[in-house]
């Protein structure tokens, strides 16, 4: 069973999402102060001066000023405000995800153009290696037996037969 758990613990997929996993928290906390810190102040300040997170109704039917003392009472409160936050910092984090996604895929993209090009070496090697053969079957010109021209007859003596 120990050797089962070390070969499962060592497959590459395995390791790529426990990365990810901490990659992605680490990700979280920079985006979550991304948009507390810089993006809420001036939707706020464009909003009237009004913080999100204070957007609450209270269920217990008292007044209260902030989410902060209707916590205090004890009110019972649904807090839409602190959704809206959320909603907006889920907005971004999948924004943001969804272009480092594009990027990666672009380069496996480009990576994969160009593994499929073959390599001017082989290029010139396939030439010699056709025109040895060319060569070898008394054709010095090195042309292509498989397109006759079509100006030149065929063995028959009719035009456009070739070789």
């Amino acid at each position: 069973m120990l050797e089962e758990f070390k070969k499962f613990i060592s497959r590459g997929n395995v390791v790529e999402l426990a990365v990810g996993i901490i990659i992605g928290a680490a990700f979280t906390g920079i985006v979550n102060s991304l948009v507390k810190d810089i993006l809420m102040p001036p939707i706020g300040w464009i909003v009237g001066g009004i913080d999100f997170s204070n957007y609450f109704v209270s269920l217990s039917g008292g007044r209260y000023e902030t989410l902060q003392a209707a916590e205090a009472a004890g009110a019972a409160t649904i807090n839409y405000g602190r959704f809206i936050n959320t909603l907006i910092n889920f907005l971004i984090v999948s924004g943001a995800l969804f272009l480092v996604v594009r990027q990666v895929n672009r380069l496996h993209f480009l990576h994969a153009e160009k593994k499929k090009e073959t390599p001017r070496q082989e290029i010139l090697l396939a030439e010699i290696r056709d025109a040895l053969k060319d060569m070898a079957k008394g054709d010095p010109a090195g042309t292509d037996p498989a397109r006759p021209d079509p100006a030149s007859p065929d063995r028959a003596g009719r035009p456009g037969g070739g070789a």
